[in-house]
């Protein structure tokens, strides 16, 4: 593996968590992230809103030369924080470079899938 590969800052602006309606779960979003390093990184989260208040500092860590995904539409780690329904937009920062990536499940309707996006590095 190749130290230093990836990046220390990662945006996702389009997270979203609608609700079910009473219904069948909508299915799930997830933050996909791994660390190509030795070394362990550490992984505050930021959590951003169309009308609420940042939720800042989530703390997650990953040992090195191994991936983590954290599911969204249940509590995140030992802040047991959950994201309300609707909009918004993750920030992840990291002490080392790492890779990331966006996941979501939509099963609303038969037509739709999982899907991942690429957020915006630097």
């Amino acid at each position: 593996m190749n130290e230093g590969e990836g990046k220390s800052h990662w945006v996702f602006a389009d997270g979203g968590l609608p609700s079910s309606g009473g219904k069948e779960p909508f299915g799930h979003g997830a933050l996909i992230v791994v660390n190509l390093n030795r070394g362990e990184a550490e992984l505050p989260i930021d959590i951003l809103f169309e009308d609420k208040e940042p939720v800042k500092g989530i703390k997650q860590a990953l040992k090195g030369e191994k991936i983590i995904c954290i599911r969204l539409d249940k509590p995140i780690r030992e802040q047991r924080y959950e994201i309300p329904k609707g909009q918004y937009a993750l920030v992840l920062n990291s002490n080392i470079p790492v890779v990331a990536v966006f996941g979501r499940l939509d099963v609303r309707q038969p037509n739709l899938a999982y899907y991942s996006v690429q957020g915006y590095s630097f």
